[in-house]
């Protein structure tokens, strides 16, 4: 880490919430959890995480969502329906500062922590930085600006970062973010049911005691 320990001011919060979500029923986006919209979670994680500025990709009833997403520039990708791969491309083609981090509407289990965690990584010069959790490489990621264009080319269909990062397992960095969260999707009703009837929790940072 840096001498200092902090890490960089500019890297960018990039959050994909363009899909329809088929099996939700719904756009997940527009999802509420504890009477908050996933995207405004998502918004609030990314910026208490300390990314600035915060792009939102929008796609499916983009007009519905766009008015959830204060605080954060709102892209619109036009090929959302042919899968993740749009969107992260969209959005790289937005974002601006030296890095980014990447993080998915659906999962409200992140917390602010690991997104410090990933922007601690790339102070320490990572040019990719993958939280995993028990040992499984999830989301969100970190992107270096260095690695955006590379990143854009290989993503396909609905696979967004992680063929570029399967190509190139020596510029990736795993953070352990075990302890932070949980990076369990929102995939259909039922997953929302149960997450619901668990105590709530914010993506904003809690005040100290």
């Amino acid at each position: 880490m840096s001498p200092t320990g902090a890490a960089r001011p500019d890297v960018a919060g990039l959050l994909l919430a363009a899909g329809a979500g088929r099996r939700m029923g719904r756009p997940k986006a527009l999802v509420e959890l504890h009477g908050e919209p996933l995207v405004r979670r998502g918004v609030a994680l990314l910026a208490s995480g300390g990314c600035d500025p915060v792009v939102v990709v929008v796609g499916a009833a983009a007009e519905q969502v766009r008015p959830l997403c204060a605080g954060a520039q709102v892209v619109e990708a036009p090929g959302w329906r042919s899968g993740m791969a749009a969107s992260l491309r969209a959005g790289l083609a937005a974002v601006q500062g030296d890095g980014c981090v990447v993080a998915l509407v659906d999962q409200p289990g992140v917390t602010p922590a690991a997104v410090e965690r990933l922007r601690a990584a790339h102070a320490d010069g990572a040019a990719a930085a993958v939280a995993t959790y028990d040992g499984r490489p999830r989301n969100p990621v970190l992107l270096d600006r260095s690695v955006w264009a590379g990143v854009a080319e290989a993503a396909v269909g609905d696979e967004g970062a992680r063929p570029w990062l399967r190509a190139h397992p020596e510029l990736v960095v795993h953070v352990d973010c075990s302890d932070t969260g949980s990076p369990d999707d929102l995939d259909t009703p039922q997953d929302l049911a149960a997450l619901a009837a668990a105590p709530p929790t914010s993506a904003r940072r809690e005040a100290a005691p």
